[in-house]
């Protein structure tokens, strides 16, 4: 990881309602922890064998991110 890059402190993250308010409910608050070490951890290892396969970093870093851009929201509002 490059040293200018701030880890992200996954469980300092305020997760928020669409009306702003926090979440407070702690069993969905340990889903969203969970669920965010596990997406980490996948992406860690996606970046590292592409690295030893011989892929470009900066590259697969961007590939990472358009994914989560391209994620569909199932339920929008109305």
């Amino acid at each position: 990881m490059k040293d200018d890059v701030k880890k992200l402190d996954i469980d300092g993250v305020i997760w928020l309602q669409p009306d702003g308010e926090p979440v407070s409910c702690e069993e969905k608050l340990v889903v969203l922890r969970e669920n965010l070490e596990e997406i980490r951890q996948e992406c860690q290892d996606a970046l590292e064998d592409a690295v030893l396969m011989g892929c470009d970093e900066a590259q697969v870093r961007d590939v990472l991110e358009q994914l989560v851009r391209d994620i569909v929201n199932p339920y929008p509002q109305k």
